[in-house]
């Protein structure tokens, strides 16, 4: 009796060539010698590159993955060959933003959990190897929030990402396991676990270039998730590891190499996996704008490179664009943040601009209108100090000047009758 019994792909899946050939290749897996599974794992792994969206989602639902499961407990698919198939699917997930939550319900992921736990708390040594293999996988696929994780995925992942070896291969195990540590989310976990290391990475990189764009970004997602709860790191991350000037750097030379008027459909793997390198760098910078208390002149060209980005993702990347907007929104609801540096960074020229453009409510006018009421109360408060009083009374006329300039009152008299009480402080950079 074959283990497919009763599992209909048709039902399932979208059915194209790409899908009906993954599903052929699938259900002869378990009849092969490991030799034969890894060859066919290898045709499986190039099919699931070509996937888009809904084919990906069709095919790795909680059936699948159960199916996994049982074929690893029966022993018709190795461990090794799982690890093989599994890497691959997660570190796809990733690169296409796809949520994969038929994962977090699936026997298989309370397998991979359990192994995880069972190998950190055996009396033995470690097998270090095995830990990392099935926190990468883990930490890839998963979607929902980790209640518990191991300390030694943390040290194992951690020991893989500090390989100074420079081949492809040794680069692309340092990128997954830097990639798996991003993935960690906000999980709350000692500085003596990991600060030593992903300063040792960071400072690396910076002298040597040793890693890829998307590791060197995955590094800082790692560190950004621990700032969210310890905000003691706030200057390790400003002025030892300069963040800014790091992410500014990262957002010009990735932006030279994405032609932005195309669209991503129609764009090679190359570029695509750029504009997502992209996406969350700026995800990294929103995190840092929020955390951050520190303010200097490396952060004021940050926002400079947001404003570039924005402008150049605005027609074909709206998902580049939103995340954009809501970085300059964090950097303006902080107070150490000076208006004149959003004015000069072209910040607030993009808000007026994207008034302009429509008479019509969506995302981008509310981020505007919310934008610029949070910079209006701000040039409301009076200074007690005589010079503070007199800079704050230039900013406003600096700023009355721009609505002037780019034609804004009408505009915001219109917004202003359907939104009176949200708008109420932006009409009083008008008098």
């Amino acid at each position: 009796m074959s283990l497919f019994d009763g599992y209909n792909f048709e039902d399932e899946i979208l059915t194209t060539a790409r899908t009906e050939q993954f599903s052929k290749l699938f259900c002869e897996v378990e009849h092969c010698r490991e030799d034969e599974q890894k060859q066919k794992i290898e045709e499986m792994n190039g099919l699931i590159d070509e996937m888009n969206k809904e084919e990906f989602k069709s095919v790795f639902t909680e059936k699948l993955f159960d199916t996994i499961d049982k074929m690893i407990e029966e022993k018709k698919l190795s461990l090794e060959s799982a690890i093989l198939l599994l890497k691959h699917v997660g570190y796809c997930k990733v690169l296409k933003k796809i949520f994969l939550y038929s994962f977090d319900d699936s026997s298989l992921s309370k397998r991979m959990r359990e192994m995880m736990i069972d190998e950190n708390e055996k009396k033995k040594e470690i097998n270090e190897k095995i830990i990392t293999d099935h926190c990468e996988c883990y930490l890839y696929l998963k979607d929902r929030t980790i209640s518990r994780l191991p300390y030694a995925c943390v040290t194992c992942l951690l020991k893989d990402a500090l390989k100074k070896d420079e081949t492809e291969e040794a680069q692309k195990e340092v990128e997954m396991a830097l990639l798996a540590l991003g993935n960690i989310g906000y999980w709350e976990m000692k500085r003596e676990l990991y600060l030593n290391e992903i300063t040792e990475i960071i400072k690396y990189h910076q002298e040597h270039q040793n890693l890829t764009q998307l590791a060197y970004q995955s590094a800082w997602q790692f560190l950004m998730n621990r700032f969210s709860n310890d905000k003691s790191l706030e200057e390790v991350i400003v002025n030892e590891l300069h963040f800014a000037r790091e992410a500014t750097k990262a957002l010009e030379d990735l932006s030279k190499s994405v032609d932005w008027k195309k669209k991503e459909e129609g764009k090679g793997e190359r570029e695509v996996k750029e504009v997502l390198v992209i996406e969350r760098w700026i995800n990294d910078i929103f995190c840092f704008l929020y955390s951050n208390t520190l303010w200097n002149e490396e952060i004021a060209g940050l926002l400079y490179s947001i404003v570039q980005v924005f402008q150049a993702s605005r027609d074909n990347y709206p998902d580049a664009r939103c995340r954009c907007l809501y970085s300059l929104r964090s950097a303006v609801e902080k107070r150490k943040v000076k208006i004149d540096d959003l004015l000069k960074s072209g910040a607030i020229g993009i808000f007026l601009e994207e008034m302009k453009q429509s008479t019509l409510i969506n995302f981008s006018i509310v981020q505007s209108l919310s934008l610029l009421s949070k910079i209006s109360e701000r040039l409301k408060e009076k200074k007690d100090d005589e010079k503070e009083e007199e800079e704050r009374k230039a900013m406003k006329r600096k700023i009355f000047e721009k609505l002037e300039e780019e034609g804004c009152e009408d505009c915001i008299e219109s917004f202003h009758k359907m939104f009176f009480f949200s708008m109420e402080n932006i009409m009083m950079l008008c008098y």
